[in-house]
């Protein structure tokens, strides 16, 4: 019996999203956490955010991730133990907020250590990233959802016409590679 599809090629070296293919999922990549990319300065970004009000440990991740474009996004076995220590340094004091989740601000101290960042590790983070392979990528998982929507809900027929309309994909993504690009469109 042959497996149903063959198996991924391997991305390039440093490419955003690098462990899809290996058998964790999508960007869960060795080295990578659990976001989709690089790593950036934890310490950093959560004094960074604070500045701007105080915030709850879930809602900073998310911020990161949405503030670097979602290259980066810091598990919370990085984030919260990083507070505990801001804490422990006084930089950060938490309180009960709302529906008993814990709120962090700055202090004193930690307002004037978030006063030397220069630029926001978030930035840093998604500086230099190709933007199209950032789009295939997405536009690659929209379409393995998709089809895996299919692989669960559709009938028999409809399941057959999917496999017709991926492999047609297929060939049609190995012709591209084919073209003979003029050079001005590569370095766009």
């Amino acid at each position: 019996m042959t497996p149903p599809f063959p198996p991924l090629p391997p991305f390039p070296p440093g490419a955003p999203f690098g462990g899809f293919g290996r058998g964790h999922g999508f960007g869960h990549g060795r080295g990578h956490g659990r976001g989709r990319g690089r790593r950036g300065d934890v310490r950093a970004a959560l004094l960074a955010l604070l500045t701007e009000r105080p915030m709850h440990g879930y809602e900073m991740i998310r911020e990161i991730a949405e503030r670097s474009g979602g290259f980066w996004k810091p598990s919370p076995g990085s984030v919260y133990p990083t507070l505990q220590l801001l804490a422990d340094e006084g930089l950060v004091a938490a309180t009960e907020g709302d529906g008993g989740k814990r709120m962090f601000q700055l202090t004193e101290e930690g307002t004037a250590a978030a006063a030397k960042l220069d630029t926001p590790p978030w930035e840093q983070v998604a500086a230099g990233v190709d933007r199209t392979e950032v789009s295939l990528r997405e536009a690659l998982g929209q379409l393995a959802a998709a089809a895996m929507t299919v692989s669960q809900a559709a009938s028999s027929s409809q399941k057959t016409r999917a496999a017709d309309i991926l492999n047609n994909a297929r060939r049609e993504l190995y012709a591209l590679l084919g073209e003979d690009t003029p050079a001005e469109e590569d370095a766009e």
